[in-house]
C-alpha cells in the first residue's frame, strides 16, 4: 500500500496521477486535508482518507495499513517542522516501512528561505528509524510560467538575480522521479538532487517567453536593494518580498543550478525543457 500526502495539491495530483498508470487504484491511499477535494480519486478506487498535518489524531488512523509513503512538504511557512514531525511519529506508529521526502536542491547547504524547514525535516527522517529517500526538488518552471501575467502587463521580467543559472523542472518532472522511488527499490537511505538537464537564465527566460508572446519582454537586472524597493510598491506584502529577494541572491550563488542529473537518471528521460514548456502554454493567461 502507498500513500501520498497533500493529493489535492498540484504536485500530490500529479503524483497520484503517475501511480494509477503504473500501480492498482486499490493498492492507493490518498490523504488530505479535505477528502470531498479527493472525491474523484475515490470515485477511481483509490482510498482517500482524511489527514491533517497540523491534527496529529487524524495522522495514524491516515496512514494504518501502509507501507510506503511520499511526504510532500506541507504550505505553512513557519509551522512545516512541527507539522512534519506529526506526520513522521504518525508513521513509525503506524508501522510505514519508507517514507520519501520533498526537500529542496542542497538543502544543507542552501540559503533559500525555505531550506531551514527542510533540513530539520530531513533531521528528523535520519532520527526516526524509518527508511527514507530524500527528495531535494529544485525549482519550478511553473515559479515562473505560471505568473506571465505581470511580465506582459509590464513588458517584461524584473529582478536581481544577475546571471544565474536556474536548473528548474516541471512539476511532472518532479512527480514522475516520486512515482519512481515509491514503486522500484533501492532507494532506501539516498539522498537525489534533482534539477532539469537544462539550465537557464533570466535572460533565458525573457527571450523564451518573448517567442511564446510574439513580442519583446526583456529582464531587467536590479540591484537587490532596488527590487526589493520595486516588489514592495507594488503591494506585496513584506515576507514575499523578502523570499523573492533573498531567493535571486541565491540564484546568483549559484544555488539552484545543479548538474548532478538525478531527475534525468530517476525518470529514464530527458527534463521538460524551458521551451517545450511555452510550447504548450496557451497564448492568453
Amino acid at each position: 500500500m502507498i500513500a501520498v500526502t497533500g493529493t489535492t495539491g498540484k504536485l500530490g495530483t500529479l503524483v497520484l496521477e503517475r501511480l494509477l498508470k503504473m500501480i492498482p487504484s486499490t493498492q492507493l491511499v490518498a490523504i488530505a486535508r479535505t477528502p470531498e477535494k479527493a472525491a474523484h480519486l475515490a470515485a477511481r478506487g483509490v482510498q482517500v482518507r482524511h489527514g491533517d498535518y497540523s491534527v496529529p489524531d487524524t495522522l495514524v488512523p491516515a496512514l494504518t495499513g501502509v507501507k510506503r509513503l511520499l511526504l510532500i512538504s506541507g504550505n505553512d511557512l513557519g509551522q512545516r517542522v512541527a507539522q512534519h514531525r506529526a506526520v513522521i511519529d504518525a508513521a513509525k506508529a503506524a508501522g510505514v516501512e519508507f517514507i520519501a521526502y520533498t526537500s529542496v536542491l542542497r538543502a544543507d547547504a542552501s540559503s533559500l528561505p525555505v531550506a531551514t524547514e527542510h533540513l530539520e525535516t530531513e533531521k528528523l527522517l535520519r532520527k526516526s528509524g524509518i527508511p527514507f529517500v530524500m527528495l531535494r526538488n529544485g525549482w519550478y518552471v511553473e515559479n515562473y510560467t505560471e505568473n506571465l501575467a505581470s511580465p506582459l502587463a509590464h513588458g517584461g521580467f524584473l529582478g536581481a538575480a544577475k546571471t544565474g543559472r536556474i536548473a528548474a523542472a516541471t512539476r511532472a518532472d518532479y512527480a514522475d522521479a516520486a512515482a519512481a522511488v515509491l514503486t522500484t527499490e533501492g532507494h532506501a537511505g539516498k539522498v537525489y538532487e534533482l534539477a532539469g538537464d537544462q539550465a537557464f537564465t533570466m535572460a533565458d527566460l525573457a527571450r523564451e517567453a518573448s517567442i511564446w508572446a510574439g513580442r519583446s519582454l526583456a529582464y531587467r537586472d536590479v540591484s537587490a536593494d532596488e527590487y526589493r524597493q520595486a516588489l514592495a510598491q507594488s503591494g506585496m506584502p513584506t515576507p514575499f518580498v523578502d523570499f523573492f529577494v533573498t531567493t535571486d541572491l541565491s540564484i546568483v550563488k549559484g544555488e539552484l543550478d545543479d548538474q548532478s542529473h538525478d531527475l534525468h537518471r530517476l525518470i529514464g528521460r530527458n527534463t521538460t525543457s524551458l521551451r517545450e514548456v511555452f510550447a504548450r502554454l496557451p497564448k492568453s493567461v
